[in-house]
């Protein structure tokens, strides 16, 4: 459990500088629950807090249920946008630039392999070449559950261990929107319309297909347990991303959690380890149906609404300024002794 007794402290260190109470808003918060926990295991409370080498880890897996005809594109262009990620061309690799954020691309196992070796950039961490379509079968083994969500953790842990204390998580693999849906549906019973989204943009032919594919998936899924759920309509890079929450957790290291499909994993390690939600931070809401339903779930308040709805991590990066922002103030801004302010 995350520490409080420092609570009253920090507040107290916000509340007398030189502002009305409370006038800084959400940063207050976010200064309050970096400082909280950034004073785990100290003495005393933390003076300074701070964003230090802030890194997105962008998770890659191909989805079987791509050949119902759910998403705008093949498969192909996972590998493809992997790729486009590895060149530095993608919407993520733009906003990590000018936020200077680091990043990394797992293959979780996506269709097409990337040929080249692993470095510094970038992971190779398959359970397959892609799931199996789960409209007809099981998307994968348990076993390659437990797989995906130890390598899910130990790629944190690893983050983590190299300087990081603020990590993002992104993904990349066609119709995981599918599997996303499918997986909320199944694990809250909540009606499928209000699960399943429109993704990069399908029509309504295909939406119709995806909405009778994410109903019976969840008719099929209810009364089983998380780890049968992910088992059934999961996919690869979405168990990573859920190991990658429950380390996170363990390692006590914030986590701005991104859009509709990563808050889904972060909804399904919340389940399974509550604990580490109190280290998660919800940078933005998304253009996703489902995105409203889980955020409510999770009793989460977004940071950010601009309408976004790419994916890659593209909106937890975006985020990485305010976390600076609420450091920045809580570091340097004068108290009213210091500057001699009389309220």
């Amino acid at each position: 459990m995350l520490e409080t007794k420092y609570l009253a402290d920090i507040k107290h260190r916000i509340d007398q500088k030189t502002k009305p109470l409370g006038s800084l808003g959400i940063l207050e918060q976010l200064a309050t629950k970096l400082a909280l926990i950034q004073s785990q295991g100290k003495e005393s409370t933390v003076d300074h807090i701070d964003v230090t080498k802030p890194t997105v880890l962008v998770f890659a897996g191909d989805h079987g249920v791509a050949d119902e005809g759910v998403s705008i594109a093949p498969s192909e262009v996972t590998y493809q946008m992997v790729m486009n990620f590895l060149a530095g061309g993608a919407g993520v690799n733009c906003f990590c630039r000018s936020n200077d954020v680091a990043m990394k691309v797992i293959d979780c196992g996506i269709m097409i392999p990337v040929d080249r070796p692993q470095d510094e950039i970038f992971v190779l961490q398959r359970l397959g070449e892609r799931t199996e379509n789960f409209a007809h079968k099981p998307a994968m083994t348990s076993e390659q559950v437990k797989q995906g969500l130890d390598l899910g953790e130990r790629i944190v842990a690893d983050t983590i261990e190299s300087g990081s204390n603020l990590v993002m998580f992104g993904e990349m693999g066609i119709a995981n929107t599918t599997s996303a849906a499918a997986i909320l549906a199944s694990i809250t019973q909540s009606n499928p319309e209000a699960c399943v989204g429109l993704g990069t943009g399908i029509n309504p032919e295909q939406y119709a297909t995806k909405l009778a594919i994410v109903t019976k998936a969840a008719e099929q899924n209810k009364d089983v347990d998380l780890l049968t759920v992910l088992a059934n309509v999961g996919g690869y890079e979405i168990v990573q991303m859920v190991g990658a929450f429950l380390g996170a957790g363990r390692k006590k290291t914030p986590v701005l959690v991104d859009g509709f499909i990563v808050t889904v994993s972060a909804y399904v390690a919340s389940l399974i380890e509550p604990e580490c939600r109190e280290y998660m931070i919800f940078s933005h809401q998304s253009e996703e149906s489902g995105h409203k339903l889980v955020l409510s779930k999770m009793e989460a308040k977004p940071l950010l609404s601009l309408g976004l709805r790419l994916g890659e991590g593209t909106g937890a990066v975006l985020a990485v300024p305010l976390l600076r922002s609420a450091c920045e103030f809580y570091n340097t801004m004068a108290s009213f002794d210091e500057a001699g302010v009389t309220v």
